[in-house]
């Protein structure tokens, strides 16, 4: 470990933030075309990482569950009550930030490497990580006892399953957010 002891106390080592050449970032991304490069202004290496492919995870598991959410859950939405409401507020406030993240990261490589070693992302992430695994397991106990009864009965009963879906797709968004945070905090202590 480099770090400095002071007494019984690591203290990490100090962050380093580098810059391209006159204080603009590297034109590194873009298409690479035959001949030429273009939409050199997108960040498109970030994706290639761990963490965009997480952040692309997050964006698109999100979205198919908002989709599923307002699409089959929002006429049985009395039904479920606030198990619908927690969900669905959780979906929708975590979509839109990790959406406006993803864009920030593709279009500005400063962007990433300043927002992603800030408290900002561990914070965030951690309490993603939580929402959706609260808010998933509490839909999961609405669809079992207001709808898997109406599943049995009604043939071709198409909520049961779309919101079963939601609630997998849920947990899972909380274990891909608990990692996020996990990998966030290790940057932010200057672990990586």
């Amino acid at each position: 470990m480099s770090g400095i002891v002071m007494g019984k106390r690591i203290v990490g080592r100090p962050r380093i933030v580098t810059v391209g050449p006159g204080g603009v970032e590297t034109g590194r991304g873009g298409l690479h075309c035959f001949c030429c490069q273009c939409c050199t202004c997108v960040h498109f290496e970030f994706i290639r990482t761990v963490v965009g492919k997480l952040k692309l995870a997050e964006v698109i598991i999100a979205s198919i569950c908002q989709s599923l959410v307002i699409n089959y859950g929002q006429a049985h939405a009395r039904t479920l009550g606030t198990t619908y409401d927690g969900f669905l507020t959780t979906v929708a406030s975590c979509l839109l930030t990790s959406i406006i993240l993803l864009f920030c990261y593709l279009f500005s490589e400063k962007t990433q490497g300043l927002v992603r070693s800030s408290l900002f992302e561990p914070v965030f992430n951690a309490v993603a990580a939580f929402l959706y695994l609260s808010s998933a397991s509490y839909l999961s106990y609405g669809v079992n006892i207001f709808l898997r009864p109406l599943y049995i009965v009604q043939p071709f009963f198409e909520v049961y399953p779309a919101m079963t879906a939601c609630y997998i797709m849920g947990l899972l968004l909380g274990v891909i957010h608990g990692y996020d945070a996990y990998l966030a905090y290790r940057q932010f202590r200057g672990y990586t």
